[in-house]
């Protein structure tokens, strides 16, 4: 049950990505940024919790995900630390995932050659 939960909410944000990407004229970076600021603003106001319980890994690897591990980081750093917690925390809280994002691509990029675009 936990997977079709999980289809279902990532399913959904992709479905909202798509429908967008077809019918606006925003373009996928816009979305794609569109969607960390929605993930941050829901976190913010505690609603971003609630589908993280119902859904798992279906809206936490999302954008949307990303963005919720920012403001909780942000939350959870300025509960410690004060007001400097604003500048590190979502830095803090992310940065497994950055990291992971930056090396992955930094080894594809060694492996593989990039085409001619001429």
């Amino acid at each position: 049950m936990d997977y079709l939960k999980a289809f279902l909410v990532g399913g959904t944000f992709c479905l909202i990505g798509q429908i967008l990407i077809d019918k606006t004229k925003l373009t996928p970076a816009r979305i794609l940024v569109s969607y960390v600021v929605i993930g941050v603003l829901l976190s913010g106001i505690g609603i971003y919790q609630h589908i993280v319980d119902f859904a798992q890994a279906g809206a936490t690897v999302p954008l949307t995900g990303f963005g919720h591990t920012l403001a909780k980081g942000v939350r959870e750093a300025v509960d410690r630390e004060g007001f400097i917690g604003i500048l590190t925390g979502g830095l803090k809280a992310s940065a497994g995932g950055i990291t992971a994002a930056i090396l992955s691509g930094l080894i594809v990029g060694l492996i593989f050659k990039d085409k001619d675009r001429s």
